[in-house]
């Protein structure tokens, strides 16, 4: 407990506070704010202007960055660094206010905000003044050169786990996606690592944000009807063998008869970035219509973590990317001992910026530019990290095996990026003759190829069925080679 209180006292102290009003030419005060400064009291000063949501409805986060910029502060024990804190009040008018505060407070770096909104709102100010931004936002559409993002981004969680999945033998990819932004975003990212990783999207089902109903979306892309169809009329067929006395058609109806179809979907993997309630009962839906794992593995992304999943068996073997594990600890028991709480992974974001803006102070006025977006990258409390010229970033991720005993790291975060990896952020998706548009369910065919390939597809695009004669009758074996049948399937 003293420990603990020393250090809460020691940072307390650190903070001077004062009020910085911005006046007119005629001296009217425009805009006023109380500011809190921290830092070690050096003489050549690096000032970083902290701009966080501490009023509002997004106060409780605000609240919980600046905690965690507290702390990694303490820990670079830089003189020379300086944290000013501007409250942005969770709305794009505060956060404009907070910017004009802190560049004319001299900041030479801003670290936040948090919302997109108020990003955008402060992005014309700080690239007209050539201030560089370090915001928190996911939103990739406010990202440009001198605004970036340590957020995690779509891109980067879809592509690690599409592309761990491809190397374990996986190449037929459903997506299982909110009818919202979101989505559209997902299912981008997912056509462009698909085409990284010579995997194949074979459907994508579009389901309303607010339902926790998957009834019908999964019964049209599982082929439900189809498959079941197939299993009644041989279960028909066996019956009528079976009464005419044949002994092999009365075993093969005892093993067919608690199962519902036959045959299999033509994906073995199926990526859904959903989390709660809403991702346990998609799962569970997906085994109601006959599709199980390890058959079609079942993938996420980041915000599973969000959620215990240990306790379903149907999503037991599944996988998800997550932040690096192997550094977080500290950051994450750090965090506990002093504020009494568990922090959200945001939290350990901020304390990387402020991580990054030590080695910015320490270059003595060097080119911040070049040095923010170093090919080679940080290493940060979350692992290696790195910010590209078009704001964009690139983490370092552990692929996570949800297991019953726990969650468990299975492929640890590379400790080092390739020259390969920087330059396929920037790599564009290329529509040929020959590339086959996946199946669409829950959103009108046209209007979904348009928001994610950015125009309708051509005739030789269009969707047709993915399984050949020969590929249906080899999924049928299949299917019945598991419930150890020995039938023709005609």
């Amino acid at each position: 407990m003293l420990k603990k209180f020393s250090l809460l006292m020691m940072a307390l102290s650190l903070i001077g506070c004062s009020t910085t009003s911005v006046s007119t030419q005629s001296g009217a005060e425009t805009s006023s704010t109380d500011i809190s400064e921290i830092n070690f009291g050096g003489s050549s000063n690096f000032r970083v202007g902290v701009l966080l949501p501490l009023s509002g409805d997004a106060a409780r986060y605000g609240q919980g960055l600046k905690n965690a910029t507290m702390l990694a502060l303490e820990d670079t024990k830089n003189p020379n660094l300086i944290l000013q804190y501007y409250d942005t009040k969770s709305t794009p008018e505060g956060a404009r206010t907070a910017i004009t505060n802190a560049l004319n407070q001299k900041a030479q770096m801003i670290i936040g905000p948090l919302k997109s909104t108020s990003l955008r709102a402060i992005s014309d100010e700080a690239v007209s003044r050539q201030v560089p931004v370090i915001a928190f936002s996911t939103s990739e559409e406010v990202l440009q050169p001198n605004i970036y993002t340590l957020g995690l981004l779509v891109d980067e969680q879809v592509n690690r786990i599409i592309s761990y999945a491809a190397g374990k033998g996986r190449s037929r990819l459903a997506l299982l996606l909110p009818d919202n932004a979101t989505g559209i975003a997902v299912a981008k990212a997912a056509v462009k690592s698909a085409q990284q990783n010579q995997v194949r999207i074979t459907r994508i089902g579009f389901y309303q944000p607010n339902t926790t109903d998957f009834s019908d979306i999964l019964k049209k892309m599982t082929d439900f009807n189809m498959r079941s169809g197939r299993m009644d009329q041989m279960k028909k067929t066996l019956q009528a063998q079976a009464e005419q006395g044949d002994e092999n058609s009365q075993k093969a109806l005892r093993r067919v008869s608690t199962h519902d179809t036959l045959g299999e979907v033509d994906f073995d993997m199926v990526l859904i970035p959903e989390t709660g309630a809403k991702l346990k009962s998609a799962i569970s839906m997906f085994g109601y219509y006959d599709v199980f794992s390890p058959d079609v593995k079942f993938l996420g992304t980041s915000i599973w973590e969000n959620t215990r999943l240990n306790n379903e068996s149907t999503i037991i073997g599944s996988w998800y990317p997550a932040l690096s594990r192997n550094h977080s600890n500290y950051f994450a028991n750090k965090y506990a001992f002093v504020f009494g709480e568990k922090p959200q992974t945001l939290y350990s974001l901020a304390y990387d910026a402020v991580a990054l803006s030590n080695a910015l102070a320490r270059q003595n006025g060097s080119d911040l530019t070049g040095i923010i977006t170093n090919p080679d990258g940080y290493v940060g409390i979350n692992g290696m990290f790195r910010l590209f010229e078009n704001g964009y970033n690139q983490h370092s991720m552990d692929i996570i095996e949800v297991r019953k005993t726990g969650d468990v790291v299975i492929d640890e975060a590379p400790k080092r990026f390739s020259d390969e990896d920087y330059g396929s952020k920037l790599n564009d998706v290329y529509i040929t003759n020959d590339y086959q548009a996946p199946l669409i369910f829950g959103k009108d065919a046209t209007v979904a190829q348009t928001l994610i390939y950015g125009q309708p597809l051509s005739y030789e695009n269009q969707p047709n069925i993915y399984f050949s004669g020969e590929e249906e009758q080899a999924s049928i074996r299949k299917s019945l080679q598991k419930m150890n049948v020995e039938v023709t399937a005609n």
